[in-house]
């Protein structure tokens, strides 16, 4: 895709996020080309069912060998309209090349992931430049229209497959910028704000409405929504992060993970201060360690995660840790924070207590980083929304609906926070239910796209 984005979307290119380079660099031809050749084209693949859109794997890399680019981005974005930036930022080393057969060879496994962003980033090019849409406007437009809440990725893949189905899809954003954690959140190693609104673009193209600065339950209700549109979609993921409350948490020092990245991405006004030295970032997950490997790629010397577990038992994936100590990053395992210590206005220590011993000591430290999860915020949409007792919308597990069968949801206010592909799923599996109630045959669904993946789950 281009690096142009929207004059509505337009980016400051002064954003720290500009100073990190692509960690997975997009192949060349004759890379991708020698990848694509080493796969096996498995009979009962297993990276289809590690895969959670089941994207016909084996199917794209073979289109990738025989130089079908095109081809090969279809069958791909068939199953995941998000194809694109997923094939960026997927944990693939625990979905699908954690699972492909070459792992039991004792060989490296076939790179899935920088495969799917090669065919989808070369086909959309290739769309830009001759003006051919890899899928053309669906010329029997219909009078239905479908509301969804929220731009993030449940969203997008929800309204995509609604529009290319000729269904009227409005999303409604309460922020500026959309696409969700992709824009505000991911690791820009993995994925940088440009490229995430690119992707918005292009599936707005569709014919995909956006409406930005609107707030559900305040500026219209989901009530006004379910009585105007035919179906909504609820896809608004989690809220702020949560916070601590340490005694001395209320410094200019002490970050919320995802506020930080989130500066970091998308604040050209945000720089990190001279002399910063020693960042303690409290958490075990992936968040943690995202932002832990950001900020020493950014030069801070001393960076380290405290966890109050052991290693083993972070929640945080195992091949993220380990990348991240190749910049130094380092873990401080079995540790619980106290207090935030002062030197007058300056932080000058975080006091933690041993899960183990009890003890009690302090840690110098310039910053504090808090990554300990986000907060639920459903219940600011409408009290009339289920939720359980983990404050996660309540849904139909293969449709994805609520308990009103014209209010559906989908991403990370139903599972509390997973991945991407995961809220694409999502979307996909609410749009198809939605054009069936509206009586549609989903255009994208069955035998021809998702054979492999449906006998594999049904077994």
């Amino acid at each position: 895709m281009s690096d142009d984005t929207s004059s509505k979307h337009a980016l400051s290119p002064n954003r720290l996020e500009k100073q990190f380079s692509d960690y997975k660099p997009l192949y060349s031809a004759a890379e991708a080309l020698i990848e694509a050749n080493r796969c096996l084209n498995c009979y009962d693949a297993p990276c289809i069912s590690a895969c959670p859109t089941g994207i016909d794997i084996p199917a794209f890399i073979k289109k990738i060998s025989t130089g079908n680019i095109i081809g090969s981005a279809k069958v791909i974005f068939e199953a995941n309209m998000l194809g694109y930036t997923t094939g960026r930022i997927c944990p693939v080393e625990e979905l699908c090349v954690g699972a492909c057969v070459y792992n039991d060879l004792n060989s490296s496994p076939i790179q899935i992931g920088q495969l799917q962003r090669y065919a989808t980033e070369k086909a959309l090019e290739i769309e830009e430049s001759t003006g051919k849409r890899l899928f053309p406007p669906n010329s029997k437009k219909s009078e239905k229209k479908v509301a969804l809440i929220g731009a993030g990725p449940a969203s997008l893949a929800c309204a995509a497959y609604l529009a290319l189905d000729g269904i009227e899809s409005v999303i409604f954003e309460k922020d500026a910028l959309p696409g969700g954690l992709n824009t505000t959140a991911v690791a820009p190693y993995k994925i940088q704000t440009e490229d995430s609104i690119e992707e918005v673009n292009w599936i707005l193209r569709h014919g995909v409405e956006l409406k930005t600065g609107v707030e559900i339950g305040k500026d219209i209700s989901l009530e006004q929504l379910i009585e105007e549109y035919e179906a909504v979609f609820i896809g608004i993921g989690l809220g702020t992060g949560r916070r601590l409350e340490l005694q001395g948490h209320d410094s200019s020092g002490v970050w919320s993970a995802t506020d930080l990245i989130r500066k970091i991405k998308n604040d050209p006004d945000f720089s990190l201060p001279d002399g910063l030295n020693t960042v303690l970032i409290i958490g075990g997950g992936n968040t943690a360690i995202d932002i832990s490997r950001e900020l020493a790629m950014l030069g801070v010397k001393d960076v380290r995660l405290l966890y109050r577990r052991s290693r083993k038992e972070m929640p945080g994936y195992e091949h993220e840790m380990v990348a991240a100590s190749r910049y130094g990053v380092r873990l401080v395992e079995n540790v619980t924070p106290l207090e935030v210590i002062h030197n007058g206005e300056q932080i000058k220590a975080l006091k933690v207590t041993s899960t183990i011993s009890n003890d009690i000591f302090d840690l110098s430290c310039d910053w504090v980083v808090e990554a300990v999860g986000q907060l639920k915020h459903v219940s600011k949409i409408s009290p009339e929304i289920e939720v359980d007792d983990q404050g996660t919308v309540v849904v139909d597990s293969k449709t994805r609906c609520t308990a009103n069968p014209k209010v559906y949801a989908g991403g990370d206010c139903i599972n509390g926070g997973k991945e991407v592909v995961n809220a694409a799923q999502d979307g996909r599996e609410a749009a198809f239910d939605i054009l069936r109630n509206l009586g549609i045959s989903p255009s994208l669904h069955g035998e021809k796209y998702f054979k492999s993946f449906v006998s594999n789950n049904e077994n």
